[in-house]
């Protein structure tokens, strides 16, 4: 392809992704293939000879895209929100453009530069302390892939720290400290390490918190049979409900426990930290006063298209250190004079992608105000859809709505004078069941949890183009499922357990 044919191409490539996104809102959320239905339209091995690349355009539009399942649809409420802008698409196209590996500062010196500045606009922008600034000198920020990675970067720094100021720890003895709501980050961290994983249990009634006595009970256990904790990943914004550990508790603990490190996981949530109404329920200020490292995943709901882990750390030589391998053919004399930032030894990796130019894209198209805006829609939405279940006969919160989040189940109205009392296993098979029949819809998308043995239902907000209507219309057909589960819920024989009064028969 030369240039002419490039240009042509692009030209094409622009308009169709323009339609794309222009015909979102008529187009099923999930896709109807069937698994293994590509390899009914592609050959198993590439051709002898090269194909016209209109041809290869045409079949993407034939064949991939009706395997999509579309992240950016106003009615995908599953997961959480993928960003995707034009200003992020048109920053990926102008990097892939140069591909160039910025593993350190000579390399590419825009790279390095652009990330360290756009790294320190964005903890500006959430309110974080200037300690985790490059301008400090002494913390700063990287961009990751995913807050997978993020996590395990910051899981080996530690054991370093740990190992450098204990030496005699046999490794086997070290522990990584979780909740029971924390994200598998930790998990696949402690698996891909070699290092035992403690899930400390939080509780409903602290809304699913990590709070002072837990943590301080699971660091006195261990110290009697000498395990050896050494990071606590904390949560801004947990996956299942959306939780938030109270970091002024955890704050208080590790005034006895200074050789914990504290890694903040605000993966989904950190990006509300824009908006300063929210920066006290979230515990800005005891992130600011003692936390190690927080992560905060622009490609959620920051408006930045993936991938874009924003990571800072309060202390990069605590990072660096750990993870610097330098042969002689990596080193330059900016490196060797510590002039410069080389990002290859702020992660696991050596090269890395050019992704700071979407993030410089995307907040300066949209500002700190635009930005905002995003976020307070995302809330509004989420406001008027608890508003509605609230209101409703067929449906019930299970935990306070965290941000843009809520979590529900169909709980059913008890009439007349019988006060009878559904079981929890009868309630949870009742709302797979409506689970079930949402999943079997194409105009919808949520995503299913268990908070401590209940089976709820998510609802995440967060894609560019929901407006109230798709609220409206989301909360309609959740009803109308929860409705028709509900009649042959009702109507199917029941077993009462006369010793506890429950309903014990389900569907």
């Amino acid at each position: 392809m030369d240039v002419e044919q490039f240009r042509k191409a692009g030209y094409l490539a622009i308009d169709r992704i323009c339609e794309y996104h222009h015909s979102l809102q008529e187009r099923s959320v999930l896709s109807t293939v069937k698994p293994g239905y590509l390899k009914d339209h592609i050959p198993l091995a590439p051709p002898e000879e090269g194909e016209d690349f209109q041809v290869i355009a045409d079949d993407y539009q034939k064949y991939i895209i009706p395997g999509l399942t579309h992240w950016q649809h106003p009615s995908f409420f599953a997961y959480f929100p993928a960003a995707c802008t034009f200003e992020g698409i048109l920053g990926d196209l102008y990097s892939s453009s140069i591909t160039n590996p910025g593993f350190n500062w000579t390399s590419s010196p825009a790279c390095t530069e652009l990330e360290t500045i756009v790294m320190d606009w964005a903890a500006n922008l959430l309110g974080l302390s200037s300690a985790f600034s490059h301008t400090s000198g002494v913390g700063g920020g990287v961009i990751q892939t995913s807050a997978s990675d993020s996590v395990l970067a910051v899981v080996v720094a530690a054991r370093t720290r740990y190992l450098k100021d204990h030496p005699n720890t046999n490794l086997e003895d070290l522990v990584i400290y979780t909740t029971t709501q924390t994200h598998s980050v930790g998990s696949k961290a402690a698996l891909i390490l070699g290092l035992q994983l403690r899930s400390i249990e939080v509780k409903a009634e602290d809304e699913f918190s990590l709070r002072e006595d837990a943590l301080r009970n699971a660091l006195q256990d261990d110290a009697k049979i000498g395990r050896k904790p050494f990071i606590l990943i904390a949560t801004i914004g947990s996956t299942s409900s959306g939780a938030v550990d109270n970091l002024a508790d955890i704050r208080e603990v590790v005034q006895d426990y200074p050789y914990l490190w504290v890694h903040v996981d605000a993966a989904w949530a950190g990006v509300a930290l824009s908006c300063p109404e929210f920066r006290s329920v979230l515990h800005l200020q005891d992130i600011n006063a003692f936390v190690n490292s927080i992560c905060v995943n622009f490609h959620k709901w920051g408006l930045v298209n993936f991938d874009c882990s924003a990571l800072w750390v309060r202390d990069r030589k605590k990072l660096t250190e750990a993870l610097d391998i330098t042969p002689i053919f990596l080193r330059t004399k900016q490196g060797d004079a510590g002039v410069v930032v080389d990002y290859r030894n702020w992660h696991l990796g050596l090269g890395r992608r050019f992704r700071s130019l979407k993030v410089w894209f995307v907040l300066r198209s949209y500002g700190v105000k635009g930005f905002q805006n995003h976020i307070r829609k995302s809330i509004v939405l989420t406001q008027k859809f608890t508003s509605l279940v609230n209101a409703s006969d067929e449906l019930s919160l299970v935990t306070r709505p965290s941000l843009a989040l809520a979590v529900f189940r169909v709980v059913p109205k008890r009439e007349g004078e019988n006060q009878v009392t559904f079981s929890t296993e009868s309630l949870n098979n009742l709302n797979r069941d409506v689970f079930a029949r949402l999943s079997a819809r194409r105009d919808i998308m949520l995503t299913q949890t268990s908070l401590n043995g209940i089976f709820c239902i998510r609802f995440a907000v967060g894609a560019t183009r929901t407006n109230e209507g798709h609220i409206q219309d989301a909360y309609n057909i959740i009803v109308e499922e929860a409705k028709s589960a509900l009649k042959t819920w009702k109507s199917a024989l029941e077993t009462c357990d006369q010793a506890s009064n429950e309903v014990v028969a389900v569907i």
